[in-house]
């Protein structure tokens, strides 16, 4: 009898494990940005939104799609059309459609490998018409282009794609080396030019002071010599004033004998002044004045007219 009441209770127990094992294979939840696909002995049977769900025991069964967005990622090696070989990283963002969600689990196994496929081919179709100059320029019509046909292509298996960029393009390492080679050159050409320009323009500016300094100094000396020459007329005219019957041969003499003295005078006073030998002798005035007359009257002799040709 206690062995039947035993038996009793362990067949009890197991139905029991039994009926709650069954019970929670009937629940399930979906969460937020997801969806759930649930299959009745193998075939699709409906669609399940975000909330608590229950199912046929041992006859239905339930797959979870994700509708948030994911990203892929992407490196391409391709070569342009000047023969230079390039890594062309790719960010694809995409997502599952909310009113396809049947044909995004049904129609593609591995959706990734499928973008993949058409990356490569998009990317394949555009870069070797370009040079590496230009693949550079048209970085972003190449992303608009990958993302126009892949959102063709992929809308038809249920899928959105939100973005395709082409976050760079990386040539080979001896390229990328002759290219900043090639353009230290450049600039250092642009920089020489410009050194040589602002040379030139300096050197022109310092010619142009320099004439301009020149001239004044050239007025200064004529306005000098005008100052002098109208001194040495007032000098002349006062003294023949003063002294009747004398000649402006001799007054111009007797001023041009007292600045020779001042200059003696001047190169006397001053320490650093070379050493001169001058006539020191009573006449050497006499003899001085003798030879500026001589040479002023000289100066005013008209010059004989040559002879007649024979």
């Amino acid at each position: 009898m206690e062995a039947l009441n035993a038996f009793a209770l362990f067949l009890f127990v197991l139905l029991a494990v039994a009926a709650l094992v069954t019970i929670l294979k009937t629940m399930y939840t979906v969460r937020t940005s997801s969806a759930a696909i649930v299959e009745r002995f193998g075939k699709f049977n409906r669609i399940e939104r975000p909330g608590l769900h229950f199912l046929v025991p041992y006859a239905e069964r339930v797959f979870i799609i994700d509708l948030q967005v994911k990203q892929a990622q992407f490196a391409v090696e391709t070569k342009t059309r000047d023969n230079v070989f390039v890594q062309i990283p790719v960010s694809v963002q995409y997502q599952v459609l909310d009113d396809k969600i049947f044909d995004s689990f049904y129609k593609l196994s591995s959706p990734q490998k499928q973008i993949e496929s058409f990356v490569f081919n998009s990317i394949l179709g555009h870069v070797p018409k370009l040079t590496l100059d230009e693949t550079f320029e048209q970085q972003s019509g190449i992303s608009v282009a990958v993302k126009t046909e892949l959102d063709t292509i992929m809308s038809g298996f249920g899928f959105n794609i939100l973005t395709a960029l082409v976050t760079d393009i990386i040539p080979d390492v001896k390229v990328k080396d002759a290219m900043n080679d090639i353009n230290a050159a450049q600039r250092a050409q642009v920089a020489a030019q410009a050194r040589g320009e602002a040379e030139k323009i300096l050197k022109v500016k310092q010619a142009e002071a320099e004439a301009e300094s020149k001239a004044l100094q050239g007025k200064g000396i004529a306005a000098e010599r005008q100052a002098i020459i109208d001194g040495l007329s007032a000098s002349i005219e006062h003294f023949q004033g003063a002294i009747p019957g004398s000649t402006s041969e001799e007054v111009m003499a007797l001023v041009l004998l007292t600045q020779y003295f001042d200059t003696l005078r001047d190169i006397g006073t001053r320490g650093s002044t070379n050493t001169i030998f001058l006539p020191n002798n009573p006449g050497a005035a006499n003899d001085f004045q003798s030879q500026i007359i001589a040479g002023l009257r000289a100066t005013s002799t008209p010059a004989p007219a040559p002879p007649p040709a024979g």
